[in-house]
């Protein structure tokens, strides 16, 4: 019942210009490939939690025995956060949303433009490393968020409608310390199907006990 890294949906080279490809290739095999395999050895200790998904483990860090609750705070949210992703872009992907997500950003933000400017703002202030957020609240409701290192809205008990990493890893071969350009950039490869496929698992109450991906 190990934990796996799940393959890229595309090759490493398919959202360049953007993401380049050894960026790709590093933040999957090797970061992310880390965090599974972290997370794995510290189940180790833990049988009783080897039939867990990664997303009820974080769910509630306070149940996770405390010698390795760290690990699994740290590489069980580094497996979730990265496998939402990778799936939530795409080659050609970005434009306006369609959909229902389009609908809740002009409810809650007034217009796409607003929230890409909200959101890219989480994502530059987010000292250190971290994510920005689109988090569903119990409400039914969204905000912007971000959280430090790989935490996930999930541990403070709201539904993680889609993310962008802001560790260096993810961005500072092609775009170094600029950020912001990054933040800006990462808009072309947004997978609105994805996203809407989350937001209406999101509405539909599953966020709360339905895992996001599989777990073998």
């Amino acid at each position: 019942m190990a934990h796996e890294l799940p393959p890229l949906p595309y090759a490493y080279e398919a959202l360049e210009p953007t993401i380049d490809k050894q960026t790709m290739t590093l933040h999957h095999d090797m970061h992310h490939g880390a965090y599974v395999k972290n997370l794995n050895a510290a189940l180790e200790k833990h049988p009783e939690l080897a039939g867990k998904s990664a997303e009820d483990l974080i769910r509630d860090l306070n149940a996770i025995p405390e010698d390795i609750r760290a690990a699994v705070r740290n590489n069980g949210g580094g497996h979730v956060n990265h496998s939402m992703f990778w799936k939530i872009m795409k080659p050609k992907g970005g434009g306006d949303p369609t959909g229902p997500i389009a609908e809740a950003i002009q409810k809650t933000f007034g217009n796409f433009n607003d929230f890409k400017t909200k959101f890219n703002d989480a994502g530059a202030k987010q000292f250190g490393s971290g994510w920005a957020w689109l988090a569903g609240k119990p409400n039914g409701e969204v905000q912007i968020m971000s959280t430090p290192n790989q935490d996930n809205p999930i541990s403070q008990g709201l539904y993680p409608i889609f993310g962008n990493d802001v560790w260096e890893h993810a961005y500072y071969l092609k775009y170094n310390n600029r950020r912001p350009e990054y933040l800006t950039a990462w808009w072309n490869v947004v997978n609105w199907d994805e996203i809407n496929r989350r937001y209406a698992a999101f509405k539909a109450g599953k966020g709360a006990h339905e895992p996001a991906m599989a777990h073998r």
